[in-house]
């Protein structure tokens, strides 16, 4: 009984040990943080704006070569611009695809599955050739290529399934229209070689990479859906530097990591340390509304709620006659309408409204 009473106590004393520590590390933190906040009316988009623009002035407009991958991808000011730009499609679209454990550790097995990955187009291991007297196209297989990439004839044949009549002999295949149509023959000429004979569709020039003994797959283009449908692939670690691509599959909240980790990754690889917090804004004003929209006319720009401010950047005729014919109304809640029409800015001391309580006579 007296055991169980001592064990009692020693737990109750560790507890109140824990709590004192526990107590002790919030009051530190908590002082920090109060360190930290900003003060109220502070105008948090400008200071973000000037503290990625004034470093982003040295930015230069260098290339970075990655390793493996025949591809010089653009960094700096380039790179910063495609982002705040939100562009359909990067100048040098790149995808990261990782695998599962069981496969990541061995550089055999990431080879193999590389080879299921790399599109292997017809035009890269045949000769395409159309012959309009014959109302035919020909393809002869390059059996160097074919055998390096382990692409057969009959791996040809089986990609141009349902083309037109087929006939074989040795390593050509011959393709024949039922009739004579020279534009029929061209745009199959066209499609035959662009014909996915292996891997999937858009990713090109893969390489394995290794990372802290782990090996992965880097490649020129983006597909994540098409990767996606190998069951080797670890869905949670597919990356492209393609936001667009990254929002349509994964949604709004990893485009915005992934707009974060781009904008962050720029500014690091030039030297220039900007806190965190100001990249976060700037991700946030892009991906506020639900979708990723850049900066210009047809994102934030053309999106804001005051007619005067969207009429203050670019196409001010179109706004104010569209704003008219709906008989909309400007609040003035802003900074660039307030400024417009003379009014005190709605920020740092003119956000707050004084009033003049006069003393009780007695």
């Amino acid at each position: 009984m007296e055991e169980t009473r001592e064990t009692q106590c020693t737990l109750q004393l560790r507890s109140l040990r824990n709590l004192q520590k526990r107590m002790r590390l919030i009051l530190l933190y908590k002082g920090d943080v109060m360190k930290f906040k900003i003060q109220p009316g502070e105008s948090v988009g400008i200071v973000a704006a000037q503290s990625i623009g004034e470093p982003g002035t040295q930015m230069t407009m260098r290339t970075f070569h990655y390793a493996g991958v025949a591809e010089q991808v653009p960094t700096g000011l380039p790179r910063l611009i495609e982002l705040v730009d939100v562009r359909k499609e990067p100048k040098k679209p790149l995808i990261e695809i990782h695998f599962k454990k069981s496969y990541s550790k061995s550089r055999k097995k990431v080879e193999e599955l590389l080879s299921k990955i790399e599109a292997i187009y017809l035009s890269d291991v045949a000769k395409v050739k159309e012959v309009m007297e014959k109302n035919r196209i020909l393809i002869k297989l390059d059996e160097k290529r074919a055998k390096a990439l382990g692409i057969t004839i009959s791996d040809v044949s089986a990609a141009i399934k349902g083309a037109g009549k087929r006939s074989r002999k040795g390593n050509m295949v011959a393709i024949t229209l039922p009739k004579k149509d020279p534009k029929a023959l061209r745009k199959l000429y066209i499609k035959i070689k662009k014909t996915l004979v292996r891997g999937v569709d858009g990713i090109t020039k893969a390489v394995v990479a290794e990372d802290d003994g782990e090996y992965f797959v880097r490649a020129s283009g983006f597909n994540i859906t098409g990767a996606l449908k190998l069951e080797e692939v670890d869905a949670s670690r597919v990356f492209t530097n393609n936001i667009k691509e990254i929002e349509k599959v994964f949604g709004i909240e990893a485009a915005r990591n992934a707009l974060l980790r781009e904008i962050k990754q720029v500014l690091y690889m030039q030297k220039l340390y900007v806190d965190i917090r100001h990249l976060m804004v700037l991700a946030d004003a892009l991906c506020f509304s639900g979708k990723v929209l850049n900066v210009g006319r047809h994102g934030l720009a053309g999106k804001k709620a005051s007619i005067l401010a969207r009429a203050a950047f670019e196409e001010t005729v179109k706004h104010l006659v569209s704003a008219a014919a709906k008989a909309e109304e400007d609040r003035l809640h802003g900074i660039a309408e307030n400024i417009i029409v003379g009014k005190t800015v709605p920020v740092g001391t003119g956000r707050v409204t004084l009033e003049f309580v006069p003393p009780k006579e007695e």
